[in-house]
């Protein structure tokens, strides 16, 4: 009983783990180049909703990525880093980031990011109701039909008094 429970919850923890990845697979990842203190890549394009994921370990220095603009800020410098930060609609634009300690070594990048496109949703035409007989104007003509077959009538002179 307890290895196939425990065999289940490693099935689901593997199932999550996947999804985890799958999910986060379109990330952007900037490292960090030690030997010419620069980030890797140091210039990214990505879209609105995409994320850039920070990550470096074991570094002799300790980094850190800040926007200038106040977006992002992975912490304080540190030599272990895994930053994942999600650039939501409205953020498009173009993004400058430093490492504080290296920022006047030149060890800065820019992200650009492009606006999401525009789900252009058609909305559908209600149909026109069918048209209602009016019965005012049906009671209207048929009162002249009537009053104008009663004037011939009574020219041709073939009103007769019925009983």
């Amino acid at each position: 009983m307890n290895k196939v429970l425990f065999g289940l919850l490693g099935l689901v923890m593997l199932v999550c783990s996947t999804s985890t990845v799958a999910a986060e697979s379109s990330d952007v990842i900037v490292t960090v180049d030690s030997s010419s203190l620069r980030f890797s890549p140091s210039q990214v394009t990505i879209t609105e909703g995409q994320a850039v994921r920070f990550m470096w370990a074991g570094q002799a220095l300790a980094h850190n990525a800040v926007a200038d603009d106040g977006m992002f800020d992975s912490g304080d410098p540190e030599q272990d880093v895994d930053y994942r930060f999600v650039f939501e609609v409205g953020t498009a634009g173009t993004h400058t980031f430093v490492c504080e300690p290296h920022a006047s070594a030149g060890m800065v990048g820019t992200i650009t990011v492009d606006a999401a496109p525009v789900e252009v949703v058609e909305e559908e035409e209600e149909p026109e109701p069918p048209a209602e007989n009016t019965p005012a104007l049906s009671l209207v003509s048929s009162l002249m039909v009537m009053a104008f077959a009663t004037t011939l009538v009574a020219r041709n002179g073939k009103l007769e008094h019925m009983n």
